[in-house]
């Protein structure tokens, strides 16, 4: 299983970024994948959840900018980030669990400053 996080960068606040995670080795539809972020001297925190079934969930400190999506064809899962702030600012890794064991990509850094 490997996970690939690309899309982050330096944005300005209220800004946007699409992260992506492309993934071999297991099926984005059929099991639950997460967005998780950690900033310098955070624990990681899990920001956002996309189920087998296509239902979501976000951390309430994201919840109304940040879209959690995939692309069954692409076996690809996607984070849409809208008007971001200063504290979205991390190392945002994707996730998934198979067979009990916890796969993440290699983190993608996202910027936010003016």
């Amino acid at each position: 299983v490997q996970l690939q996080a690309s899309g982050g960068g330096l944005v300005q606040p209220g800004g946007s970024l699409r992260l992506s995670c492309a993934t071999s080795g297991i099926i984005v539809g059929i099991r639950s994948m997460n967005w998780y972020r950690q900033a310098p001297g955070t624990q990681r925190e899990l920001v956002a959840t996309i189920t087998s079934t296509g239902s979501t969930n976000y951390a309430d400190s994201v919840k109304g900018r940040f879209t959690i999506s995939r692309d069954n064809a692409k076996n690809t899962v996607y984070l849409q980030m809208n008007s971001l702030k200063p504290e979205d600012a991390a190392v945002y890794y994707c996730n998934t669990v198979r067979n009990g064991r916890g796969y993440w990509g290699q983190g993608t850094l996202v910027t936010v400053s003016s």
